[in-house]
């Protein structure tokens, strides 16, 4: 690093070592969220972005359970101005490597209406927490997928836009994560530049003649950024694309080369460490592009047996649009977007889906139950079932999975529990008692209680 910033190293280093961490976070227009007030914007975002003054108790903030906002690193909200200049029609969009969320849940906001968004991730485990924050999210438009790049490498010219946060040795990341600090080392740098090599190779068929490749990591060095672009127009003719910004952001060019690319240094930008550049593939769009590959050419996994019995009209009009394909196997009822059904349900003939559109049922016998992924959907019918606004104490009860009560003129059934506006979940009101609903595996583990809540600040946009 003193190599390649020279005089400006000491400011670099002094800003790694002494200065706060910032706190960013990015709304969910698409619940009705309106920022904090008196807050700074994040200027490349997109106009969802904002910086706070403090760190919030995040895990005791009902409304970040509820998808009301994302918690991201203010510099990887670039992916916002991005879209802002180059997509202004649908598109099918794939993250490829997504977990734990932000930048697919802010292209959900940001892309134009009817964009698909496929979330994949390789690792079980990051890919199980992708696919909660996609559900809390809520965007019906929305697929998550648990497999390697290579898998997704036969769907020729499937997608518009890839973007490829790719593992990286992650010295963007040395303020606030000492494991990234205790794993670097030079021959982990060549590591990491090997499998990104091969990670663009395995995906590059999938994006279509024309469409836009989006690299980025949270490294600094030039083998992992300025070398890796390099290398994509170098072997496979891509033409890097200039991205508008403003002088008055710090976002400082490329330490080598000519290509135009983004990087975010700590010490000239309000974030952490990021690297972006944007490139597109050589070639015009044809028939070809966009079309579902056909299933027998695909790993096929086995689905549920189909149910023949028609979906209950009831149950349709649990959402707020007729725009919806509904399929049901023999343990839950899913509606699809539409436009993306057969899309949808093809990718889950063909790879490891853990999320997809919005499962809005599970059968159990003859009882049809609301799902979770139903209340938090932005396309849920408030009004096809009860609702009950909560006090800050009984919305985290209900978020630690504890016993509730409800005021007694609270309907019977299946209700849903709100917080300032935003829907949390589902309880049973059987009369006596209030079944508590919540997912398990989401629940808030920690039994603290701090005696102060600072909250993020987020609130409803009151309806018209």
């Amino acid at each position: 690093m003193q190599q390649l910033l020279g005089d400006d190293y000491p400011q670099f280093a002094h800003a790694l070592i002494h200065s706060e961490q910032p706190v960013s976070i990015r709304i969910n227009p698409h619940k009705g969220a309106t920022p904090p007030t008196n807050v700074k914007a994040v200027p490349w975002s997109g106009g969802t972005g904002y910086y706070l003054p403090e760190r919030p108790t995040f895990t005791f903030d009902p409304l970040f359970h509820a998808g009301a906002y994302y918690v991201q690193e203010a510099a990887s909200m670039f992916i916002g101005s991005i879209i802002q200049q180059y997509i202004n029609s649908p598109v099918r969009y794939l993250d490829l490597c997504a977990a734990p969320g932000g930048k697919s849940t802010h292209a959900l906001a940001q892309l134009p209406t009817g964009s698909l968004v496929v979330s994949n991730e390789i690792v079980r485990q990051r890919a199980q927490i992708l696919a909660e924050n996609m559900t809390k999210w809520g965007n019906p438009y929305s697929v998550v997928t648990n497999n390697t790049p290579a898998d997704w490498g036969s769907w020729h010219n499937y997608f518009d836009v890839i973007a490829t946060d790719v593992p990286c040795s992650g010295e963007g990341m040395f303020r606030k994560d000492d494991t990234a600090i205790a794993e670097w080392s030079p021959a982990n740098v060549a590591h990491c530049a090997s499998r990104q090599e091969g990670i663009l190779a395995d995906i590059w068929n999938t994006l279509r003649p024309g469409g836009l490749l989006i690299y980025s990591t949270c490294t600094f060095n030039l083998e992992e950024n300025e070398k890796m672009v390099e290398h994509l127009i170098k072997e496979y003719d891509a033409e890097p694309l200039n991205v508008a910004i403003d002088n008055t952001w710090g976002i400082t060019s490329a330490f080598a080369g000519h290509a135009p690319v983004y990087r975010f240094m700590p010490h000239r930008t309000q974030g952490e460490g990021l690297f972006m550049a944007l490139l597109r593939k050589k070639g015009e769009w044809d028939a070809s592009c966009g079309t579902i590959p056909n299933s027998r050419d695909k790993k096929k996994k086995q689905l549920g047996k189909t149910v023949s019995r028609p979906i209950p009209h009831e149950v349709k009009e649990w959402l707020n649009s007729q725009d919806f394909t509904f399929a049901a196997d023999e343990t839950s009822i899913t509606a699809y977007p539409n436009q993306y059904a057969a899309d949808m349900q093809a990718i889950q003939r063909s790879f490891n889906v853990l999320h997809a559109g919005i499962t809005i049922a599970t059968i159990k016998g003859r009882d049809i139950i609301p799902t979770h992924a139903l209340a938090q959907s932005t396309a849920f019918n408030n009004n096809a079932f009860g609702s009950c606004e909560v006090t800050l104490e009984t919305a985290l009860a209900y978020l630690r999975r504890e016993a509730i009560a409800l005021p007694d003129d609270t309907p019977r059934g299946y209700i849903t529990l709100a917080y300032n506006g935003f829907v949390l979940g589902w309880v049973k009101n059987v009369g006596n008692r209030a079944n508590n609903l919540y997912p398990q595996e989401w629940r808030i583990r920690s039994s603290h209680n701090p005696e102060v809540i600072l909250q993020a600040g987020v609130t409803k946009k009151q309806q018209q």
